[in-house]
């Protein structure tokens, strides 16, 4: 499919959406109430999460992942899951609340398959390792194929930068903790001298 230029606003239509969004809800309480089974989301409502996922990925921080289609799946779940919590009465702007479902969206399964990779990169160093200790023993003269060295340097830097954020995020949680306990030792400290002076 081709990709829209970024200026054509207005590629959904704010109100309608706004609209069939009011409706579809007092469709869901109506069928609760009558006992009969939640009704299927419109296809003018999926249509919109789809053109919104698929807007969204053209974006050029998304544009170039290999499991793009995944992204747009996992909005699209998002947008249906959560789609029941919009409420018309707070905000008027149901695309400005379902891009950021999708956008949220995207970034976990990027998360996701970040740590996939790493766990595969991993294995395979940890593989590789051993394999070349034992090629090592039987023969001197091992030499990486050609080009492959290049590949071993991305993944080497993969996992390295991947276990600086995870040692980043786990000071970070340790420096709040401490400081958790450091006021709370605080809070303490006034009871103590006022009973030092009560002596």
């Amino acid at each position: 499919e081709p990709v829209e230029p970024e200026n054509t606003s207005h590629y959904i239509n704010n109100k309608e959406f706004l609209r069939c969004l009011i409706e579809y809800q007092a469709d869901i309480v109506k069928c609760k109430e009558e006992g009969k089974s939640k009704p299927y989301v419109t296809d003018y409502i999926a249509m919109c999460f789809l053109q919104i996922a698929q807007r969204l990925s053209y974006r050029p921080n998304f544009i170039n992942y290999t499991y793009k289609d995944d992204m747009i799946s996992d909005g699209l779940e998002n947008c249906l899951a959560y789609m029941h919590n919009f409420n018309p009465d707070k905000s008027k702007n149901p695309f400005a609340y379902f891009t950021q479902i999708i956008y949220y969206a995207f970034l976990r399964r990027i998360q996701k398959e970040k740590k996939q990779q790493y766990i595969k990169y991993k294995v395979f160093t940890d593989q590789k390792t051993v394999m070349e200790e034992e090629h090592e023993k039987l023969s001197n003269d091992f030499v990486n194929e050609k080009g492959s060295l290049d590949f071993h340097i991305h993944i080497k830097e993969f996992i390295d930068e991947m276990e600086r954020k995870e040692a980043e995020k786990k000071n970070k949680r340790e420096m709040k903790k401490a400081e958790r306990e450091a006021k709370t030792k605080k809070e303490q400290v006034p009871e103590n001298n006022l009973e030092l002076f009560m002596v």
